[in-house]
């Protein structure tokens, strides 16, 4: 079964720009453990398509880890808006600052030097040190674990099954090419074993699955029934300062424990579940100007759904005295609006 993966990979294995190709390998060229850290971090709950651009911009604008070590957390959250997962981003700085300050900017090789770094867990120590350093480790993201399911027909469901996975996982994983063979298995499972319509013609594995024998492969991984999402609702409040260009958004940090952590929003009521709790608009405003309610978005979140209702008004371009207390003020133009995560771009989109 590894020898058929590793010649598929060979010929039909994505090039991505933080991977170093087999042919590479074999030249002498090694990876870069900063560029695989990077891209594996923002590859946690996001797609390459979704990731790719935001790797080659922090790669343009910090290109080593001493560099995003010395960058301004609130710069590093601004670049990462739009990735979510924004606890990521936190851990993120603070893993380059513990690299590049206690490190020597070295990344350590072993399992327990990695998951001892700030937002590096199980999976993660894993694939690093086998894309980075090509050392033996199992990767399993959620495409090994449909690979696996799929292959050895595991009826557990999700995430009950996590242990059976790895441990199949573990016992297939190869000690000679582990770089190679952690990128293929991931591979299989992203281009070839699809969620739907697996492409088994074009699997090196066909041969060896058990779900494909029987017919069900796209039954497989079994999933755990889900509850329903819940709902939270919330007020919020854009305030807007000047005009064309030159418009300002009124903007706060959210505390860093918690949900968007760290990041700039508008400000608003916190979010409940129950809708007539909310606060009168007039009270929870965070000024005494002419609101006027521009609409409602929603935005889905992991574990529930958010429902604003937005209110927007406007001040004077001179007015430095309508600013409260912890706030200030950014620019709406999309570029320097970058700061903010997607539900407040929403929020502020539907003021507007």
């Amino acid at each position: 079964m590894r020898v058929r993966l590793l010649a598929w990979y060979d010929r039909e294995g994505r090039t991505l720009p933080w991977r170093i190709r087999p042919e590479e390998r074999a030249a002498g060229r090694v990876a870069d453990p900063y560029a695989v850290w990077l891209s594996e971090i923002m590859l946690q709950q996001t797609t390459v398509p979704h990731a790719a651009p935001y790797y080659a911009k922090f790669l343009f604008l910090w290109p080593t880890v001493h560099d995003l070590a010395k960058a301004p957390r609130e710069d590093v959250m601004a670049a990462w808006a739009g990735l979510g997962y924004y606890a990521r981003a936190r851990n993120l700085h603070a893993c380059a600052q513990v690299v590049s300050q206690d490190l020597a900017g070295v990344f350590p090789c072993d399992l327990e030097g990695l998951r001892a770094l700030p937002g590096i867990g199980e999976y993660t120590a894993h694939a690093i040190r086998a894309a980075a350093f090509n050392l033996p480790a199992s990767v399993v993201d959620a495409n090994v674990e449909r690979v696996i399911t799929r292959v050895f027909r595991i009826e557990t469901p999700l995430p009950s099954a996590k242990p059976q996975i790895r441990k199949a996982a573990a016992g297939l994983a190869y000690p000679d090419r582990p770089g190679d063979y952690a990128q293929a298995i991931m591979d299989l499972g992203a281009v070839v074993c699809t969620p739907r319509a697996p492409s088994c013609g074009a699997c090196p594995w066909e041969s060896h699955c058990a779900a494909r024998a029987a017919g069900d492969q796209e039954r497989y991984p079994v999933k755990a029934v889900k509850k329903a999402r819940p709902v939270r609702h919330g007020l919020a409040f854009v305030v807007f300062r000047g005009s064309g260009e030159a418009r300002e958004v009124l903007v706060r940090t959210r505390p860093d424990k918690g949900l968007l952590g760290g990041m700039l929003e508008v400000p608003g009521t916190d979010w409940l579940e129950d809708a007539s709790a909310l606060p009168l608009p007039e009270l929870a405003a965070p000024a005494r100007l002419d609101w006027r309610e521009a609409g409602a978005v929603i935005h889905v979140f992991t574990h529930f759904e958010l429902r604003l209702t937005v209110f927007a008004a406007s001040v004077d371009a001179e007015a430095e005295a309508e600013t409260p207390d912890g706030m200030r003020w950014v620019g709406v133009h999309p570029i320097r609006a970058a700061g903010l995560p997607t539900v407040m771009k929403k929020a502020v989109q539907a003021a507007l």
